[in-house]
């Protein structure tokens, strides 16, 4: 393949390369890498990364049919059933409820433990920390639907074009309140401009960042910004003029299917004036519709959004430290599918470069005895991820149907919980450095770590002894298949080391993992149950599984 980086290109040089690198790129399969060969540590680690926790069905189906044929039958997988009827259909639309975000959660977790589209479901979260709502600081009814509209919109649209998905994100309610371009208008004498909010954090955190970045991902040098405070103010004037489309304010804990439309567009409310965006002038009478497609087309068109889309997607599902080169060949595959015509901005094609790349899974490597670990591929595991591991393995169900999951993302809980993020910035950001760490004298990111403290750590750990033997709230964990191998201890910690991390944890871990289970007797149903609890435990405790690799 071209390696442009190595050519000494930067992403100036490599965009203007254009047809003779299209070209390039085409002929070594851009967007199209096929997967390793798999087997059972492989598939698991891939489930894990690209799905939501490997189960053994799942894995032993990708070990015979290949990771090729798995992916494409996820991405023709339609969604399941609607999250916005099932709420509905459990309640959740009383009017009780139209000024809280009752609901959400429940609504959530259902989706995630029950889904067979795991590879959608897996991408729709990490979108979701990406493009933040939340109900917090939300000023809306309904907040709980406006959200659920939110996860459906992403499900409908995240194998589709990362221009369409633009699009849909813009004119979308849910973002539209969260970010208050709903509602914002033209300037007036008396004082009001139009709301900046949207256009600053559609740039700087959705799509081109602060700086310019070379075709790896990093910044180039001298630092160069990408927009100055122009842009967003112009950026601002196009996107003026829309609003929510349906509420109606006489009865606002009525009907509000108004947050599955996009918002409506109101040409007296719109900015007048010339509008400049990134190099391209929009001019004066051109109607909003049109503007903002034309601006979000000069986004789109951008150099740094190959790049900085692909680092983060890179970080949210295999490794907070990509090389350079690992980026840059996603990079090239959101500006060219491979197909042919080629095609920019296929999601599909730039997930299947995340997930095939060959520095997606490295090789094992057994530290030497009394060595500290000092690999630094992989990321530390979301604490969402965590839990909807364990769920998924115990095949655990809601006695009820109503998956009563409270708010989690409390510090006495696991710190997080789905679409819950305090700000746009999400639980976590990209960047983030634990100071005065190991991560931190390395030059390394750790962004999962900005929920990790002394609380938090504790908070987890509590939590999962509360809830492995019984669940909660009517969510019941099944641990019948896991029972099967209580009387064999290493073949019961193997199985668990094999489907929570794809056997990487180190031959020490894994002794000291038996050791402490076998101390049960298992003389009887309950000690044995309690051997596969106390395997859980210390193997989603241990720090070699709180790093995915």
């Amino acid at each position: 393949m071209v390696e442009v980086e190595e050519a000494g290109l930067g992403l100036r040089g490599a965009v203007a390369v254009g047809a003779v690198a299209a070209a390039a790129l085409s002929a070594c399969g851009a967007g199209s890498r096929g997967f390793e060969p798999m087997n059972d540590e492989r598939a698991a680690r891939l489930l894990n990364q690209g799905g939501l926790g490997a189960t053994p069905a799942e894995g032993a189906a990708i070990v015979k049919q290949g990771a090729d044929v798995w992916f494409d039958a996820q991405v023709a997988m339609p969604p399941g059933a609607s999250i916005w009827q099932w709420a509905i259909d459990h309640g959740f639309a009383n009017r009780a409820f139209a000024r809280s975000d009752y609901g959400l959660d429940q609504a959530m977790w259902w989706r995630l433990c029950t889904a067979q589209d795991v590879l959608r479901q897996r991408l729709v979260l990490a979108l979701s920390e990406i493009f933040v709502v939340s109900p917090l600081n939300m000023v809306a009814y309904w907040r709980q639907f406006g959200c659920i509209a939110w996860w459906e919109l992403l499900e409908q649209h995240c194998f589709g074009n990362f221009r369409d998905l633009l699009t849909h994100i813009t004119l979308s309610p849910t973002m539209g309140v969260y970010l208050s371009m709903r509602g914002s208008a033209k300037e007036t004498v008396a004082g009001r401009r139009p709301d900046e909010n949207f256009a600053r954090e559609l740039l700087q955190l959705f799509t081109i960042g602060l700086h310019e970045l070379d075709i790896g991902g990093r910044p180039r040098q001298p630092l160069t910004e990408t927009y100055d405070a122009a842009t967003i103010s112009n950026l601002a004037s196009v996107f003026t003029g829309w609003d929510v489309d349906g509420f109606n304010p006489l009865d606002p804990e009525g009907a509000f299917d108004y947050w599955r439309s996009p918002m409506a567009f109101h040409a007296d409310r719109h900015a007048s004036g010339e509008k400049r965006v990134l190099g391209v002038t929009i001019p004066d009478g051109t109607p909003g519709p049109q503007a903002m497609q034309m601006a979000l087309d000069a986004i789109f068109q951008h150099p740094n959004i190959g790049p900085f889309i692909a680092k983060q997607l890179i970080q949210r599902l295999v490794t907070s430290n990509p090389s350079p080169a690992y980026v840059q060949r996603v990079a090239w595959a959101f500006a060219d599918n491979g197909a042919v015509p080629s095609v920019r901005g296929d999601m599909v094609a730039v997930l299947r470069a995340v997930l095939a790349d060959p520095e997606a899974r490295p090789d094992k490597v057994e530290p030497a005895a009394g060595a500290v670990n000092v690999l630094t591929d992989g990321k530390l595991r979301e604490p969402v991820l965590r839990l909807l591991q364990w769920l998924r393995l115990s095949r655990a169900t809601s006695t009820d149907g109503q998956w009563n999951v409270p708010d989690l993302s409390g510090s006495d809980m696991i710190g997080q919980a789905p679409l819950r993020a305090p700000s746009v910035f999400n639980f976590f950001r990209p960047g983030y450095v634990p100071p005065n760490s190991e991560v931190a004298r390395l030059g390394l990111v750790a962004p999962e770590f900005q929920v990790t403290n002394e609380s938090t750590v504790i908070g987890y750990a509590n939590f999962l002894r509360m809830v492995l033997p019984f669940g909660g709230g009517g969510i019941l964990p099944n641990y019948e298949d896991w029972l099967a191998h209580a009387d064999d201890v290493p073949t019961l910690v193997d199985q668990l080391d094999l489907h929570l991390t794809g056997r990487m944890l180190s031959r020490a871990t894994l002794d000291t993992v038996v050791q402490g289970v076998s101390s049960i007797t298992g003389q009887s149903n309950n000690e044995r149950r309690n051997r596969v609890l106390a395997a859980f435990f210390l193997v989603m405790t241990c720090p070699e599984y709180l790093v995915q690799r």
